[in-house]
């Protein structure tokens, strides 16, 4: 047996925005490995081994899928949204790259999936209609020095942003942290957009200027957007459009 590794994204939440691509590789493997939460939403079935891990062990998990696919298993590498964006796939090439020689020969394939950021802008409107960084604010690996500087260096560029974990149990300061900064350098109307669980049932959204905007209104689940200086908003019955103009005036 010719053993394979897709490294897939499963989208934001909804079943119905996991790509053609990826369901086929899922049906087609042997097992399937990844976080928890993301191995429980793939479907159980006859044929089909699930390996659940804790979300800090991605080398590990990474060694062992490869380990698999060299011994001839069909595998597939869960993360939620687009595996390339502050997920599994960066650290399946980290250990291809320190890993025996033989791995850099296996069938290695990355599937793309919906960001939560792609997710989130959708539900509004456009705000990443023009340029735009992603910036995850999670501390655990790399210093809060260098997420402070890409943020001050992202607001003089003006470009909207897109902030991925802001907020978590474990380190629920450092949303706070961001926040203070931006009111000390943005402008109080920049819009904000507060995304949580998009695609889920409990989907919350909620829009408002950086002025109104508090750390306990995002968590692990909230996808925060922060618009550009030009970023508008059309209000209208029931929810408003938030969009970012494609030009920019000289």
């Amino acid at each position: 047996m010719s053993g394979w590794l897709v490294i897939a994204g499963l989208g934001p939440g909804d079943p119905e925005l996991i790509t053609p691509e990826v369901q086929h590789a899922l049906d087609a493997a042997t097992d399937v490995v990844g976080y928890g939460p993301y191995v429980a939403r793939v479907a159980e079935r006859d044929g089909l081994r699930l390996h659940p891990s804790d979300n800090r062990a991605e080398i590990d998990r990474s060694r062992h899928a490869l380990e698999m696919t060299a011994d001839g298993r069909r595998v597939v590498v869960v993360s939620s949204g687009d595996p390339g964006v502050f997920a599994m796939a960066a650290a399946i090439f980290e250990a291809v790259e320190a890993g025996p020689t033989d791995w850099r020969t296996l069938d290695i394939r990355v599937a793309p999936g919906i960001t939560a950021m792609l997710a989130a802008a959708a539900r509004v409107g456009a705000p990443l209609g023009h340029d735009f960084c992603a910036i995850n604010l999670s501390d655990n690996l790399k210093p809060w020095s260098l997420i402070e500087r890409r943020l001050r260096l992202a607001v003089e560029a003006d470009f909207a942003m897109a902030f991925y974990n802001p907020r978590s149990k474990a380190r629920p300061e450092g949303f706070g942290k961001a926040l203070t900064l931006l009111k000390e350098i943005c402008a109080t109307d920049r819009l904000i957009v507060f995304a949580r669980a998009v695609s889920t049932p409990d989907e919350d959204i909620r829009v408002v200027p950086l002025v109104q905007a508090t750390a306990e209104m995002a968590d692990m689940r909230t996808m925060v957007l922060v618009g550009a200086s030009n970023t508008r908003l059309i209000p209208r019955d029931g929810a408003p459009i938030v969009y970012t103009p494609r030009s920019v005036g000289a």
